[in-house]
C-alpha cells in the first residue's frame, strides 16, 4: 500500500513538473529571443543565443528608446494601481453592505453582480465604446471606473463569501464602543479581509496590466498603455516588425507583474478558499 502511494505521488510530481515546464516555456522562449537578432528570431525561434545570433542589450535599448514606451509604462502603472485600489475598496464596501443588510434589494444586487461575471466583453464592447465617448470617459480616469464596472462581479462574489464568515458581533461591539458603521468597517472588517483583498488585487492587476483590447478601444493610440505601445511601436513600414525589440519589451512588461505576484502569491490560496468555500 505504501509503495503504491509513493508511486502515485511520484507520478503526480512528474505531472506537475510537466505542467510547470509547459506553462513557463512561452516565457522562456520570449526571454531567449529578446537577446537574439531579428532574422535569427524568425528563422530559429527555439534556438538558444550563440556568438552568431547574440544581440546583447541592443534589443532592450531599441525598445526603450522607441516612441512612447516609457510614457506608456507610466500610464499602465497608474491605471493598474488606481483601478485595483478602487476595485478593492468599493467592492469590499459593497460586499459588506450586501451581506449585512439582508433584504430583497441586496439579494437582487448580489445576483446581478454574479450574473455580470458570465457576460462576455464582446457583447457590450461596441455599446460601451459609444457610451464612453458620449460621456467623455475616454481618458485615464474614465478607464479606471470602466475597469471597476467589469471587475466588480468577481470581487464582490469573493468578498461576500469571506464576509459571511466574519461574526457580526465584533462589528456590534465596535459600534457600542463609539464607532460608526463606516468606522467599524474600516477598523474591524477591512483588516480581516486582507487575504481576499490581496487575492483580488493580484488577479485584477494581472488582468488590467496585460489588457490590450479595452485600453485600445477606450484610449485609442493617443494615450497608449504598455500592451498597445508594444504592438504599435515595434511595427515599421510595410508591415515589418522589429522582433528583437518586440521580445525585449515583452520581457520589460512581464517583470513588474512577476515581482508583484512573487510578493503576494502566498495569499492567493487562502483568499480563494476563504472567498469561494465559505460563501
Amino acid at each position: 500500500m505504501g509503495s503504491k502511494k509513493a508511486a502515485l505521488n511520484s507520478l503526480l510530481y512528474v505531472f506537475l513538473i510537466f505542467l510547470a515546464v509547459l506553462f513557463l516555456s512561452p516565457v522562456f522562449i520570449v526571454l531567449i529571443n529578446s537577446f537574439k537578432t531579428k532574422f535569427n528570431i524568425i528563422s530559429n525561434p527555439f534556438e538558444l543565443p550563440n556568438e552568431n545570433t547574440f544581440a546583447g542589450l541592443q534589443n532592450y535599448i531599441n525598445g526603450i528608446s522607441s516612441s512612447g514606451i516609457l510614457s506608456a509604462f507610466l500610464r499602465s502603472l497608474f491605471i493598474t494601481v488606481a483601478a485595483v485600489s478602487v476595485l478593492v475598496v468599493c467592492c469590499a464596501m459593497t460586499a459588506w453592505y450586501i451581506v449585512r443588510v439582508k433584504s430583497k434589494l441586496t439579494k437582487i444586487l448580489y445576483y446581478l453582480f454574479v450574473f455580470s461575471m458570465i457576460v462576455p466583453f464582446q457583447m457590450v464592447m461596441y455599446t460601451m465604446t459609444y457610451t464612453v465617448t458620449k460621456l467623455h470617459l475616454n481618458n485615464l480616469l474614465g478607464i479606471v471606473f470602466i475597469y471597476l464596472g467589469f471587475g466588480a462581479g468577481l470581487c464582490v462574489f469573493m468578498m461576500s463569501g469571506f464576509i459571511r464568515s466574519i461574526p457580526s458581533e465584533i462589528e456590534e461591539a465596535a459600534q457600542i464602543d463609539g464607532c460608526s458603521p463606516i468606522q467599524a468597517f474600516f477598523l474591524v472588517v477591512f483588516p480581516v479581509l486582507k487575504p481576499t483583498a490581496i487575492t483580488v488585487s493580484i488577479l485584477n492587476a494581472m488582468w488590467i496590466w496585460n489588457d490590450f483590447l479595452l485600453p485600445y478601444l477606450v484610449l485609442g493610440t493617443k494615450n497608449k498603455t504598455m500592451p498597445v505601445a508594444i504592438q504599435l511601436a515595434m511595427q515599421g513600414a510595410y508591415g515589418s516588425v522589429d522582433w528583437g525589440g518586440f521580445m525585449a519589451m515583452l520581457v520589460f512588461s512581464i517583470i513588474p507583474i512577476i515581482i508583484f505576484y512573487a510578493f503576494c502569491q502566498k495569499y492567493i490560496i487562502d483568499g480563494v478558499a476563504a472567498g469561494a468555500v465559505k460563501g
